[in-house]
């Protein structure tokens, strides 16, 4: 499991928002040096990104909490998402290019509407998934503990 840090900065329903900084999780991660997560947080400056996960510990605004995602659907989700689109601009590049002509405009025209048909489908695929691939409140430390006199 892939496990971050976050403070908590509101609530939304059953739901809360989790502020976090980005550049942690690179730390732990064996590919850290060829990964380009990594880069991107460099170059962000590991800004703050705030999540929208369940609240199943009754976490409460300004708690310390962990969220965590499963490293096979984090795997799975980026596949997906950034697998597809690609795989079906290429095919659809090829079939309008040999079908409509043998033209450059021909291929072009095939690509994006490959790429368009790929990003329709992981958002179909995205929606039937359900919560399956989002993070999970993990454990909180809560802010508002209460002393005894």
């Amino acid at each position: 499991m892939i496990t971050e840090t976050g403070k908590v900065v509101a609530l939304s329903g059953d739901s809360v928002w989790v502020q976090t900084i980005r550049a942690s999780a690179c730390e732990s991660c064996s590919a850290r040096a060829g990964c380009g997560q990594r880069v991107l947080a460099k170059v962000s400056g590991g800004r703050a990104n705030q999540v929208l996960v369940e609240n199943t510990v009754g976490a409460r605004v300004g708690d310390e909490v962990v969220i965590g995602i499963d490293e096979q659907s984090l795997l799975a989700a980026s596949l997906a998402v950034y697998g597809a689109p690609l795989l079906l601009m290429v095919l659809a590049s090829i079939a309008g290019y040999r079908w409509l002509g043998g033209t450059d405009a021909a291929a072009i025209l095939g690509a994006l509407t490959g790429l368009g048909a790929g990003f329709w489908w992981v958002r179909r695929w995205q929606r039937r998934s359900g919560d399956q691939y989002q993070p999970r409140l993990i454990r909180a430390n809560s802010a508002h503990s209460v002393t005894c006199l």
